[in-house]
């Protein structure tokens, strides 16, 4: 699914007049530290209070983490039934691995919980894990995530203690690319993904510390596209709240 140029709003195109109850598409480039859920509600909030209506629909096409950033799309009104044709689309992703430890979150939101040597690990190694992780593949995703089961999501009872198993799901990676072949003292490797829908790049992390016979952990995460949408065209959190002041007026 193609936007037209009146249903998607980004700094540079026409902004003259937007109709926020038809519905536009936002691209945001959601900062670290918020929520995926924080960006909507702030919105929504801007938009009712703008509007002088108790009610409007707002979403999003694909969480991320608070610790991540990058490219956010907002629907809005009746556009948020096209959610669901964004979210399938395929994203591209960069960031950075740390080998050598992993967390129960499988980034860096929580502690290392367990150590693990990096001196075996040689440029060979690291070129066939990269290797093993392209085309199709079925990835388990992080215990720590929003997936429902039994009408609870596995985060909330993976906090409350409670034993959880989650199955594995079918996943595509186009592309990986690291930019080192081997690790410095920070044991930090950068990386570019592009992959389907539903994969998650914490557990790509974790996945590559074991093929490493090793431990990682996601360090850093950003979205840089969705589709064709791309975080370059997309409007920081301080612009989006300007820009929807000065539309109505306040």
């Amino acid at each position: 699914m193609q936007l037209s140029t009146d249903q998607l709003l980004t700094p540079s195109g026409e902004t003259s007049k937007v109709d926020f109850i038809s519905g536009v598409t936002i691209l945001i480039d959601k900062p670290i530290g918020w929520t995926s859920f924080d960006v909507v509600n702030k919105i929504r909030f801007k938009i009712k209070h703008g509007l002088g209506i108790k009610k409007i629909k707002v979403g999003h096409a694909g969480t991320l983490d608070p610790l991540a950033t990058g490219l956010l799309l907002i629907c809005t009104g009746k556009l948020t039934k096209s959610i669901d044709l964004l979210q399938a689309k395929d994203k591209v992703y960069t960031g950075t691995i740390h080998v050598g430890a992993t967390t129960p979150t499988y980034d860096s939101e929580s502690v290392p919980d367990a150590m693990y040597p990096t001196d075996h690990i040689t440029p060979t190694m690291i070129e066939e894990a990269r290797l093993s992780f392209l085309g199709d593949l079925r990835q388990i995703p992080p215990v720590y995530s929003a997936i429902k089961i039994n009408g609870s999501k596995s985060y909330e009872l993976a906090r409350r203690g409670s034993e959880v198993e989650m199955k594995a799901r079918p996943v595509r990676i186009e592309r990986f690319t690291l930019e080192v072949d081997t690790l410095d003292e920070q044991k930090e490797i950068a990386f570019s993904v592009l992959c389907s829908k539903g994969t998650y790049i914490r557990s790509l992390a974790y996945d590559f510390g074991n093929a490493l016979d090793s431990g990682a952990y996601l360090s850093s995460l950003r979205r840089e596209a969705i589709g064709e949408y791309h975080v370059k065209d997309a409007f920081t959190m301080d612009e989006i709240l300007a820009f929807l002041d000065q539309a109505f007026g306040q």
